[in-house]
């Protein structure tokens, strides 16, 4: 899997603006495949735990107690550069400053409702989707 898959989390601001389609469409055209998807409700221990490494800075209970508001949409995506290539696609975690046509850019409203998660690295990438996914949820091509 390293290398060529990501983590990506819709944040409940935008499945409540219901921009999940469009986001969704947006990684698609950009030529990632969704190999496993599904919307979750996010407990205050579950954010802590998937957000631990954040854990001790200012943001980290605010990040958590937000990704609990509201349901997400979790997606395992499959490319090559997947991580890399995904978090140009992203933009800026800063949607300010984010380039045009990025999904922050378009769909992001500050630093914290960003409008999205990215996986930072391959081994981010595999831990992550090991916490969302089993293998018997992964669609492989």
């Amino acid at each position: 899997m390293t290398g060529n898959c990501t983590l990506t989390i819709i944040k409940p601001h935008s499945v409540r603006d219901n921009d999940t389609g469009a986001i969704l469409s947006t990684i698609n055209a950009a030529g990632f495949r969704i190999i496993a998807i599904k919307m979750i409700m996010l407990s205050e221990r579950s954010a802590r735990e998937f957000y631990i490494a954040h854990e001790g800075r200012d943001f980290y209970d605010p990040l958590c107690k937000m990704m609990c508001s509201g349901p997400v949409v979790v997606a395992i995506l499959e490319k090559d550069n997947a991580v890399n290539d995904f978090r140009l696609l992203i933009g800026n975690t800063d949607p300010e400053k984010s380039g045009p046509g990025t999904i922050r850019k378009l769909f992001g409203k500050s630093m914290r409702e960003n409008a999205i998660h990215a996986s930072d690295g391959d081994e981010s990438a595999a831990r992550e989707c090991a916490f969302f996914f089993s293998e018997l949820e992964r669609f492989n091509y």
